[in-house]
């Protein structure tokens, strides 16, 4: 599928969110959290690129995410509508949710949502995330819960998510998966990362015996750490590596 190169039609800001944005999606392709067509990643393109209005990168809906580049995804407003020529539908059902966490959070540039198997099954456990991993106490450090609505299509949901989320950078939707939002695109996949690896982890201990749970005070102190911190989980260091895996698996992200 041939698209045109919107290189040299949009700014060098936008090209980098762009040719970030595709490689996330690439990303979650390759380490197996899509869900066909069905979940989105968006980012919020930067003041300088939009004059102070809320503008936002979200994939097109049908093509897989193995095959979105910098290119095909699509502009949009806080209302899911389109802001630029394109031969792609946007899915407007998932949205919702993008829109309530942006308009409530304005320091988050993305938001990455899925629906792996181990996400969906840790949110539907009654505990929830279990303090029994190292990477479970980064989640639990800045953790909340949001309860299953049905498809997320309806706009009177957004102050209850935006509420029941608050100031959290992990948020488990219940009995429909993840989702993180970061600073930057770096920093939501490196959280994703970090928040699907405590859900494989809990779903295969929970297949053997008695679980052991880490102290209550390491998992505040992790808390605490956490608030302080300013470089989130340290995506800015990791997402170079990131780009050469893309650029070596899935070759074209950045066309």
């Amino acid at each position: 599928m041939h698209i045109p190169s919107l290189k040299d039609q949009v700014s060098p800001d936008e090209w980098q969110l762009r040719c970030d944005l595709a490689a996330c999606y690439r990303l979650v392709a390759l380490y197996g959290w899509s869900d066909l067509v069905f979940t989105h990643i968006s980012a919020k393109l930067p003041d300088v690129v939009t004059g102070g209005e809320h503008q936002f990168l979200i994939n097109p809906y049908g093509l897989m995410f193995d095959e979105i580049t910098a290119s095909s995804l699509i502009k949009v407003d806080m209302q899911c509508q389109t802001l630029q020529d394109t031969p792609f539908p946007v899915n407007p059902a998932g949205f919702v949710i993008h829109s309530a966490v942006h308009e409530a959070r304005p320091e988050v540039q993305c938001v990455l949502h899925t629906h792996t198997r181990a996400g969906v099954a840790v949110s539907a456990q009654k505990g929830g995330v279990l303090p029994i991993s190292q990477q479970s106490t980064f989640v639990l450090a800045s953790l909340a819960y949001h309860g299953y609505e049905g498809v997320a299509f309806r706009d009177d949901e957004k102050p209850r998510l935006q509420a029941d989320m608050g100031q959290a950078n992990f948020l488990v939707l219940r009995n429909h998966g993840l989702l993180t939002v970061g600073r930057s695109i770096a920093d939501a996949f490196l959280s994703m990362y970090t928040f699907e690896s405590a859900c494989q982890i809990q779903v295969s201990a929970q297949a053997g015996g008695e679980l052991v749970q880490v102290n209550p005070a390491i998992v505040s102190g992790v808390a605490q750490a956490m608030r302080v911190q300013t470089g989130g989980l340290g995506g800015a260091f990791v997402w170079p590596s990131l780009l050469r895996k893309v650029a070596r698996s899935s070759p074209g992200f950045d066309a």
